[in-house]
């Protein structure tokens, strides 16, 4: 794992309750959404790679029973609520690039919003093709760039108080064609991609606000670095930002996804 990569992996090991604020409020309705995009039905066997606490995972566990469903993660609070939440379920600490799994032993392997921030998406790509049965389907969603408008929101605010943010950082998966380009690259045949649709309900701006407080992901990290002024600024221009909203809204989303067959 490079440098940066290991990096970025620490921005996720933090407590669940957080990841579940930050995105995992917009899960209920995209992983059922990515299951049906994939195909997963009764009677197969499923593999969640980059479960983190386990949303996608709940959806498949439904979907196929617990004992038919794997998850891997490498955030150990993540894989710890995953195997709290999906009792039956085979959920493990490791990376995608090094799935512990036998060649062909799923009939579908998923991974939902993890594309991004893979320290080496290509070979990921290639064991999860790897892990798949020939005929099997592999599958990955990411959010859709400028289709996400709470991380949208953050980072043009962010960008307007501090000359070191230049807006939303680019990452794969965040455009059209992503996506599918890296399941072609890796082998995977008969490519299909398309958008899926995602919300966000929020009580009010203290829950859009607060779960960016709480350490998650790239963005958790970037508030880590600012004093008590610097954070109280930038809540302040997010809040100009989404227009000043009075109690609950809500958010719409979309990410885009790609499907292949593995051969």
């Amino acid at each position: 794992m490079t440098r940066t990569a290991a990096s970025q992996f620490s921005n996720f090991v933090v407590p669940a309750a957080g990841y579940d604020r930050l995105m995992g409020r917009y899960l209920p309705a995209l992983a059922p959404a990515f299951a049906d995009a994939a195909g997963v039905q009764e009677g197969m066997r499923v593999l969640d790679v980059g479960c983190g606490p386990g949303g996608l995972t709940t959806e498949l566990v439904a979907r196929v029973a617990g004992g038919s469903v794997a998850a891997i993660d490498p955030s150990p609070p993540f894989v710890r609520a995953c195997q709290e939440r999906n009792p039956g379920a085979d959920v493990r600490e490791g990376v995608a690039e090094a799935l512990p799994f036998d060649d062909g032993a799923f009939d579908a392997t998923v991974s939902s919003l993890v594309v991004g921030f893979l320290s080496d998406a290509e070979v990921a790509a290639r064991e999860m093709l790897r892990v798949t049965r020939t005929g099997g389907v592999v599958a990955a969603c990411f959010w859709a760039r400028d289709a996400m408008p709470a991380i949208r929101t953050f980072w043009r605010a962010a960008a307007s108080l501090d000359g070191r943010v230049d807006g939303d950082p680019r990452r794969l998966g965040d455009d059209d064609g992503d996506i599918a380009g890296l399941l072609a690259r890796a082998g995977a045949v008969h490519i299909e991609q398309g958008v899926l649709p995602a919300q966000g309900v929020y009580a009010d701006f203290d829950d859009w606000w607060e779960p960016f407080t709480l350490g998650v992901g790239p963005i958790g990290a970037y508030v880590r670095t600012l004093d008590d002024d610097q954070r109280a600024a930038l809540r302040g221009a997010a809040h100009e930002a989404l227009g000043r909203p009075v109690g609950p809204f809500t958010q719409e989303a979309r990410a885009w996804y790609a499907r292949g067959v593995a051969t």
